[in-house]
């Protein structure tokens, strides 16, 4: 998949386009990009996404934005998983959001992309003041040339899929929900870096994973699986969220204490997949208790993989 920053001024050839944050690509959005290709290929054009960053909520209202499901670069993986063939990625800036509607279209639609298809979800608003809906884009589409289609609201067993369910069903620790919406169990990838060699101090060495600006839609401690490392998944237990006993820096990060497992993974790029909550994030008296409870959390989540165990 190619990834453009921004847009360009002229497009080189007509596409299929659909527009969207797209955080966590979750069944939903699964459906709307499945209709993108499906049309694509027909017409013989490019599939391409325009998405934003930041998300327009972290932009309006930073202190109240939702947490992301996921970061950029795991949202152009799952993109390009999902048969997209280029994707804009477009700042989400003052200049940005003062933009009216009509040269929204004008320019950036027409102009900039080549839209000879839309898709668009029921509720998309664009433009100055969310001015644009769809109404606006059936009638432009009529006047310059390109096809335009809603994707009506997924539901599953009666629930509207959407990224805020996602992040609903991961802050309850219903990690079984979220993959039920996802259609694939919640995962964090990274880069593993060097931390504060505590895990190690402490007798359970841990692979460490800096959050970056990102707050994490899950806190806690999990039972996880590790991609990236082996041929297989290695197994081990997680600590995401602020380290409360070691560190009041306030800032988020995923420990992964790696199972049967000794060598050297600095630099590499893994996933975590996060399979069963054990218990929140807590802090403790003393480094002692903290030891004691990461070697009460390393026999639970033993336990439950032997009744549970990762595929080969």
């Amino acid at each position: 998949m190619q990834v453009h920053r921004g847009i360009p001024e002229h497009a080189d050839t007509a596409a299929v386009l659909t527009i969207g944050n797209f955080d966590g690509v979750h069944l939903g959005h699964q459906a709307l990009l499945s209709l993108l290709t499906g049309k694509a290929r027909a017409l013989g054009l490019p599939a391409v996404v325009l998405t934003f960053e930041p998300h327009p909520r972290e932009y309006f209202s930073p202190a109240d934005a939702p947490a992301r499901l996921a970061s950029l670069r795991e949202k152009l993986l799952l993109l390009s998983a999902a048969g997209v063939d280029r994707c804009h990625v477009c700042r989400f800036d003052a200049r940005f959001a003062a933009q009216p509607a009509q040269s929204f279209i004008d320019d950036i639609l027409v102009r900039g992309l080549g839209v000879r298809h839309l898709f668009i979800g029921d509720d998309f608003r664009f433009g100055a003041r969310r001015q644009g809906n769809f109404a606006m884009l059936q009638e432009a589409g009529a006047r310059l040339g390109f096809g335009v289609e809603s994707m009506p609201t997924l539901t599953v067993a009666g629930e509207r899929v959407s990224s805020s369910a996602v992040r609903a069903a991961l802050a309850a620790g219903d990690l079984a929900h979220a993959a039920h919406l996802l259609g694939r169990p919640y995962s964090i990838a990274g880069r593993v870096s060097h931390g504060d060699k505590l895990g190690r101090q402490l007798g359970f060495p841990t692979a460490n994973i800096q959050m970056k600006h990102r707050r994490p839609a899950l806190g806690g401690v999990y039972v996880v699986s590790v991609e990236g490392l082996a041929a297989g998944p290695v197994a081990g237990v997680a600590n995401i969220g602020l380290r409360p006993t070691a560190t009041a820096n306030g800032r988020a990060r995923l420990e992964v204490h790696l199972f049967d497992w000794a060598q050297d993974c600095y630099g590499a790029h893994i996933r975590v997949h996060f399979l069963h909550r054990l218990r929140a994030e807590q802090k403790f008296s003393s480094l002692d208790a903290l030891r004691a409870q990461i070697a009460l959390d390393s026999l639970a989540a033993r336990d439950w993989l032997a009744a549970n165990p990762l595929p080969a």
